[in-house]
């Protein structure tokens, strides 16, 4: 039998991005909030310090910051003729693990979705007709207008402390920005940080060619910053210690940095950490929880956390998972298109070019995870999909990430990968290359879906979560389409060599290489309760009490990277939750 612990307001699970600012939002209102971590406690110091932190081969190769498949993991399959088997070698995407969650190990770019992508289904619709769409893709529009989200995004923004030049200033096209991107009320906290030599060639190139680079949005200072919570980051240093690492430097936009220590002030606010959630519990009627039963790793045991308000704020596989074991919405049936937790799950379709000029030298160790130019010509509502043949887009980046010697170092096709030739390849060619980017939109499908493995269980004998995912005929042809372009710009720059890494027509899915940690959909948001598990306030609709956060809600992943669309999320919804659901706690649609 669980012990019982004493019954907070509010009980959040998972201490990430959402968890942390729901945390300091819902603080604010005076309420006694406790939240459950199933990872240990991180801060910039002592876990993150220098030197400590950037040791390539522990962090960016051994994956210490990473959630490990024996804490969980997913069986995966590619559709419902292979047998689905356990996904236990980290290598496509890299959940987190720890206070902090994935806000800790990102590359910290951090873009708005465009207004098209908000409402992709009625802007298909209406420019070229519902016939485009494939047969099998669940093309939705969120509940919810960019107009509305607008605001949220804007508080994200100044909270995440954010770098960039604005390209729409309240429907003025700024010199400088992106002009394809959707208004902005104000400009970026932060200005743009500085451009390294890969990207100033490729922004001179493009603007001969027509198009129109922009720099990167950075949740990575440029300058010294204090947040509306008062917390202090400091300009990066071009250390190249990003994707996989902690910030030593309180410069890279995560909950350590933003949030957490004004959060830890909070005196109506406590965490446990090494607490994994197991189930939401729920009254009797089913249309309420009462609380969470969570394992304590310490003391090895069960423990009810009983509480008004129930967050879910986990990783988005993590947040399905606990649903589907909780009965939290219908599960998802891909044979009849009903039931709505689990469906829609979407990835990323990313591609790239790499140049290699024998004269030229890039000073790769220079750099960080958001640096460069970007272009969004070739971007979702730039794209004329009945012409094209494909629904989607992607926005293109140059810039150097890092000069890591195990993770980064590009040789040409055919260099031996051991001994004498590749080290001959490696002084021939470190330091002489630059890539171009593309990362691309990804649609939701039917065959593409979440549901609770009939086989597997993990360590709390609850069934696995099994994916069922395989790349559609839409999205590679969009990243072909992407290829082409990026080639014709790429050979502008004049190479001496140039290599694509493009997914062909027919390629399947595989959870080997590294692609990106981008996964969405599951608990998508909804106008109505038989067409996803959440509202429009990512209120569950069957459980009035439970709000839902991160990445979980999209409906199908837009063009870009989904932090930035994930915080003005959760922002929209604690907002209604402040003004809304507490005074009177209901159904809020």
């Amino acid at each position: 039998m669980a012990r019982i612990e004493k019954k907070k307001d509010v009980v959040i699970v998972g201490l990430g991005w959402t968890g942390s600012i729901a945390g300091m939002e819902l603080a604010a209102e005076g309420l006694e909030i406790v939240a459950l971590e199933r990872g240990g406690d991180q801060n910039t110091v002592p876990e993150f310090k220098y030197p400590n932190q950037i040791d390539e081969l522990t962090y960016g190769v051994r994956l210490k910051n990473m959630q490990h498949p024996r804490q969980a993991t997913v069986t995966v399959r590619r559709d419902d003729s292979e047998t689905a088997l356990p996904y236990r070698s980290m290598g496509s995407f890299l959940p987190a693990n720890g206070v902090g969650g994935a806000g800790t190990h990102w590359n910290g770019l951090l873009w708005r979705p465009q207004p098209e992508e908000i409402k992709l289904r009625s802007y298909v619709k209406e420019k070229w007709g519902e016939s485009i769409i494939p047969e099998g893709m669940n093309l939705m529009d969120y509940p919810v207008s960019y107009d509305e989200l607008e605001p949220y995004f804007t508080q994200f923004d100044e909270v995440a402390g954010v770098s960039g030049k604005a390209g729409n200033l309240k429907g003025q096209i700024q010199a400088g920005g992106n002009p394809f991107e959707g208004w902005r009320s104000k400009e970026y906290p932060m200005p743009a940080l500085g451009t390294t030599y890969d990207a100033a060639k490729f922004q001179a190139t493009a603007k001969n060619m027509g198009l129109h680079p922009f720099p990167a949005p950075a949740g990575i200072a440029s300058t010294s910053y204090v947040n509306p919570y008062g917390m202090q980051m400091a300009p990066c240093n071009f250390c190249g210690f990003c994707e996989r690492f902690g910030c030593y430097q309180y410069s890279k936009s995560s909950p350590q940095t933003a949030v957490l220590d004004a959060l830890k002030r909070k005196t109506n606010f406590s965490y446990r950490t090494h607490s994994e959630v197991l189930r939401v519990e729920t009254s009797a009627d089913g249309k309420t929880a009462t609380g969470v039963t969570y394992f304590d790793a310490i003391k090895q045991e069960e423990v009810f956390q009983p509480a008004d308000l129930v967050i879910l704020s986990s990783y988005q596989l993590n947040n399905v998972h606990l649903m589907l074991v909780s009965g939290i919405g219908k599960p998802y049936d891909p044979k009849t298109n009903t039931g709505v937790t689990g469906k829609n799950y979407a990835y990323q379709m990313n591609g790239g070019v790499t140049l290699f000029f024998k004269e030229e030298n890039f000073n790769p160790f220079i750099g960080h995870g958001s640096n460069g130019m970007c272009i969004d010509d070739f971007g979702i509502n730039q794209n004329d999909f009945g012409k094209l043949g494909f629904i989607g887009g992607a926005y293109w980046r140059v810039g150097t990430m890092n000069g890591q010697p195990i993770r980064s170092m590009p040789l040409p096709k055919g260099t031996p990968g051991w001994g004498a030739g590749w080290k001959k390849g490696i002084g021939e060619w470190y330091g002489h290359s630059m890539s171009i980017g593309t990362h691309g939109s990804h649609m939701s499908y039917r065959n593409n879906h979440l549901d609770l493995d009939p086989t597997y269980k993990d360590p709390h004998g609850r069934p696995l979560m099994r994916m069922t995912f395989n790349w559609q005929d839409n999205d590679i042809k969009m990243t072909q389409y992407q290829k082409i372009k990026a080639e014709e710009v790429g050979n502008a720059l004049k190479p001496d060599l140039l290599q694509s890494g493009f997914k062909n027509i027919g390629a399947k899915f595989d959870v080997r290489p590294y692609q990106t940690t981008h996964n969405t959909g599951g608990h998508v948001m909804s106008e109505k309760p038989t067409e996803g598990a959440v509202n429009r306030y990512c209120q569950a609709w069957d459980k009035h009490n439970v709000f839902v956060f991160g990445a979980g809600n999209f409906v199908q992943n837009t063009q870009y990277n989904p932090t930035g669309m994930v915080g003005g999320l959760a922002y929209w919804t604690l907002h209604a939750i402040r003004t809304m659901y507490l005074k009177n706690p209901r159904p809020l649609v």
